[in-house]
């Protein structure tokens, strides 16, 4: 209701001023012009009702039965008044210089007046907009549907927070000790790796309610809203005694300050700030627990990050072997699978796959088995979906694809597969394809990496390789002057790898054990060095890929002519090249 007389006031004050440009627009309309002798003529003649003398150099006047303002030049003479007055003309003076003056610097003034009272309206509606409009309900324990039960997967996260689910149980406990309960807890790892579920699920065991926001709802136009959110929020969890406050993406306000921001991070910091005050302000025995999620733990401002603030810090990455296993169990629940589809196979195939992506994986092969009226879901809708939600679906018209195309794709994807075979022959290679597909790519090779802790000096290099292998499988086929395209994602991934390979792991032979974002902080002065660094390493991986590609250039032709026969090859039949 609020809003609508907002909007109601705006259109009446913007009618108003509407309708004032008219008048004045009317009023300073451009007169129609006439000859200084015609008008004398119109006088003579009788023809003319009224004139309105100034000291300009323009006069204006009317004619009798027209409502048209004209305009002639101004004799400025003695005699020009009595004349007119001896012709029954009405004559009006005006100093219209000081009158136009006046009614100008009134207008004006009452549009400045408008626009104001228009701006702090809207201001004011924003800013009660920003301070109620914050979904500060919150969901109680009894209506949260997860714990630890239901959560796959991330076994160190959980117990890493037993502890504080157990001091908001049992806070008397830990009060006799002396004990300090976290004021903060900071989730941090990659998207969709369960974040928010394990923020929901402690909420659960504790038995507290659960507030939710995006750090991104604190963020706003106007100076002042982000802060009073976070008082807002901090309010409401307090009159809950015990409760569970998870900010999801805090890098929208916790990203670390800059000595050269702008006016325009005020509002950050600001926000910021309140977020601090809330928590240095928390008494040890209010039981309440903030818990924020972000992707980038080394992005946070320092002053999130030290003890009193989010004390612990805890990782929830990709799930190992037995955790996707585990998480892959937990979604097929309710679901009808085919006799043949072995969980800890496809557990296998999943490496770096989130949470997310599994429990995508599961459902896209659901959805297909409902669309094709299967009664269960088969091996071929595992698969099918797998392909789906690392690459997309296959795009059905290939009819706009010429035939050197085809062969262009053909043999990049020999390359990467030959490369891969030879260079990291632990690596699985389920299938290669030339097939497009709806997320933009004109083939692909499904290379899964083992399972690793760690990975060598001699891993990284190789990785590299196998990404430079389909550029080297053109160059080496077509020519220098006909590689294409196709090798821009393997070359931002090889580039990203030599990148952490000279400045993170201390692997360069000429620079040894240092890591040069510690030292040289976020200083763009290295980007010449790095550049020159990375390109000569690169250079060097990538000859060594063609000279391989030279090698077994017989393997890397069959294999082309059967992707271009087939179109798609799976793991065993790539498996018989090189057997």
């Amino acid at each position: 209701m609020r809003r609508k007389r907002v909007f109601l006031m705006s259109g009446i004050i913007l009618g108003v001023l509407l309708l004032m440009g008219g008048i004045t627009w009317n009023k300073h309309s451009k007169p129609v012009q006439m000859s200084y002798n015609e008008f004398i003529s119109k006088v003579e003649n009788k023809q003319i009702e009224e004139v309105i003398l100034s000291s300009e150099a323009k006069l204006h006047f009317k004619q009798y039965g027209e409502d048209i303002s004209y305009e002639t030049d101004n004799p400025r003479t003695q005699s020009f008044k009595e004349k007119l007055l001896l012709n029954n003309v009405k004559v009006i003076e005006k100093t219209t210089t000081q009158f136009d003056m006046v009614q100008s610097v009134i207008s004006l003034a009452f549009m400045v007046a408008m626009f104001t009272l228009i701006f702090k309206m809207v201001s004011k509606q924003g800013m009660s907009k920003g301070a109620m409009s914050l979904n500060s309900k919150p969901i109680e324990a009894n209506e949260l549907k997860q714990d630890f039960n239901n959560i796959a997967g991330n076994e160190e996260a959980k117990e890493q927070v037993q502890d504080i689910i157990d001091f908001m149980k049992n806070p008397e406990k830990y009060a006799k000790l002396g004990a300090r309960m976290p004021k903060g807890i900071i989730l941090y790892g990659p998207p969709g790796t369960g974040k928010t579920l394990m923020a929901k699920a402690i909420a659960k065991e504790a038995g507290v309610a659960f507030f939710s926001v995006s750090g991104s709802d604190f963020v706003q136009l106007y100076v002042g809203v982000g802060a009073s959110r976070v008082r807002e929020i901090f309010g409401e969890a307090r009159k809950h005694k015990k409760a569970v406050i998870f900010i999801d993406e805090i890098d929208a306000i916790g990203k670390k300050r800059s000595q050269s921001a702008q006016n325009s991070n005020d509002e950050k910091d600001q926000t910021l700030n309140a977020l601090l005050t809330e928590m240095s302000g928390f008494r040890e025995d209010e039981g309440i627990v903030i818990i924020a999620a972000t992707n980038r733990l080394d992005m946070l401002d320092d002053a999130l990050l030290r003890p009193g603030r989010f004390d612990r810090h805890i990782e929830v990455g990709y799930p190992d072997l037995a955790a996707r296993e585990a998480i892959l169990k937990l979604h097929i629940k309710n679901k009808p699978l085919s006799e043949d589809i072995n969980l800890k196979e496809l557990a296998k195939q999943t490496v770096y796959f989130s949470g997310a992506m599994l429990e995508n994986l599961v459902n896209e092969a659901a959805i297909s088995a409902a669309k094709e009226d299967q009664k269960v879901i088969t091996k071929e809708g595992i698969d099918s979906a797998f392909y789906t939600v690392i690459a997309g679906k296959e795009k059905k018209d290939r009819s706009g694809i010429d035939r050197r195309e085809r062969k262009v794709t053909a043999f990049h994807e020999a390359g990467h597969t030959l490369i891969t075979k030879l260079v990291a022959p632990e690596n699985s290679i389920t299938k290669v394809t030339i097939i497009p597909s709806t997320k933009g790519a004109g083939g692909f090779s499904m290379n899964i990496p083992k399972d690793k802790m760690y990975h060598t000096k001699q891993d990284i290099l190789n990785q590299i390789k196998v990404s430079l292998g389909g550029r080297a499988a053109e160059e080496l086929i077509f020519g220098k002057d006909f590689i294409t395209t196709g090798a821009s994602n393997d070359l931002e991934r090889a580039s990203g790898l030599i990148k952490d390979y000279l400045m993170r792991y201390g692997m360069d032979e000429e620079f040894g054990l240092v890591n040069w974002k510690v030292l040289l902080g976020e200083d763009k002065t290295e980007g010449r060095w790095l550049l020159e660094k990375a390109s000569t390493h690169l250079n060097k991986l990538y000859e060594e890929c063609k000279q391989i590609l030279i090698n077994h250039k017989e393997v890397l032709e069959l294999l082309a002519e059967a992707l271009l026969e087939k179109e798609t090859l799976d793991e065993q039949e790539i498996a018989n090249f090189f057997t």
